[in-house]
């Protein structure tokens, strides 16, 4: 699946036309009864932040939230695979059963790569069925076929479980 497609409502089209358009440097493989999440950007923290957007473009058209609310998401991992996984995980956690937060766009402010510490931002919204399109649910993020490369562009895959 290349693009998520949703029906636009009156209202959604207005918060559309009211942002820049998000910047997606991700896309969604195939893959057997879950979601391979394909994420790359200019550096590593870049495929980070594309990653969690791809998780949450999965879950509903992010162009139709509203950056008016700020969360800080820090984790840490054993490992660079671990830590990902971790990122993904807490990121997760906002949205399903801490806050119901919904981010327009997450940045990752600092990947510490010796203590394997991660800290990153998001703007956005309480998600509402009202106003932002339902897609299919993520129920969890996954370590299988997990992988992180840094040479030339960096870029993540990640199968989501949903």
């Amino acid at each position: 699946m290349d693009e998520r497609y949703y029906t636009v409502t009156e209202e959604q089209a207005a918060v559309k036309a009211k942002y820049p358009a998000v910047v997606k440097k991700h896309e969604y493989l195939d893959h057997t009864a879950d979601v391979q999440l394909h994420a790359w950007g200019e550096t590593l923290e870049e495929a980070f932040e594309q990653c969690a957007m791809a998780m949450f473009g999965y879950m509903t058209d992010i162009e139709t939230v509203e950056p008016i609310d700020t969360i800080e998401v820090q984790t840490e991992g054993s490992d660079m695979l671990s830590l990902l996984y971790h990122f993904l995980d807490e990121w997760l956690y906002k949205f399903s059963a801490d806050q119901y937060f919904i981010p327009r766009e997450v940045k990752v402010l600092h990947i510490d790569r010796i203590n394997f510490k991660i800290r990153s931002i998001g703007w956005g919204e309480e998600f509402s069925l009202s106003k932002h399109p339902q897609g299919t649910e993520v129920k969890a993020i996954t370590y299988s076929a997990m992988q992180i490369y840094e040479e030339e562009k960096p870029e993540v895959f990640v199968i989501i479980d949903i």
